[in-house]
């Protein structure tokens, strides 16, 4: 996974309506009842079959720390799905998304002009089309670089270009992100 598709599934739990279990019990307890067995838990964790048992019954309930960081995780991925897809949806369809960034974007530009790569810090608001091919991409499994390339067009269009007022000719290219975060 990439920075991009990390920033998209953190947007996606933004939309959560009600909080994921907080104890370690109800959280191991809401796994097994999505993955069915102690044995699909525990290859999702990382643990023993027995350790989820524990967890289960309460004799276990402070796990290691990257433990219970494996079952947050876990847990946060599978937690509300259709509040998640419904928020996907509305932003594909009407709302967009916003990209905040800290990047270097490397340009190419007409004779005359700078094409220094250089980092910027925006906050711009991307259209549903880009919103819809981002979530697409992700969907079908798209490498980062088809990522950032989609997140480069729709900054280039959007920022850059400003709608097609301004820049015709640049070319901008998304290369190093310092972080990246995306909200709908």
């Amino acid at each position: 996974m990439g920075d991009i598709d990390d920033a998209l599934d953190r947007a996606g739990q933004e939309a959560f309506t009600k909080e994921p279990p907080k104890t370690i019990k109800g959280r191991v307890g809401f796994l097994m009842r999505r993955l069915g067995t102690t044995r699909a838990v525990a290859a999702e964790i990382g643990v023993t079959q027995r350790a989820v048992e524990r967890y289960i019954t309460g004799q276990r309930k402070n796990p290691p720390r990257d433990v219970a960081a494996r079952i947050d995780a876990a847990v946060r991925t599978r937690w509300q799905p259709r509040v998640r897809s419904r928020a996907r949806k509305q932003a594909a369809a009407t709302t967009g998304i916003t990209i905040e960034t800290r990047a270097r974007f490397g340009y190419t530009a007409p004779t005359g002009t700078t094409d220094d790569g250089r980092f910027r810090r925006l906050t711009v608001h991307l259209p549903p089309e880009y919103a819809g091919r981002l979530f697409d991409a992700q969907r079908d499994g798209a490498s980062d670089a088809t990522m950032r390339a989609i997140v480069a067009e729709g900054l280039q269009e959007t920022y850059f270009k400003d709608g097609g007022r301004r820049a015709d000719h640049l070319e901008v290219e998304l290369n190093d992100i310092d972080y990246i975060d995306v909200s709908f």
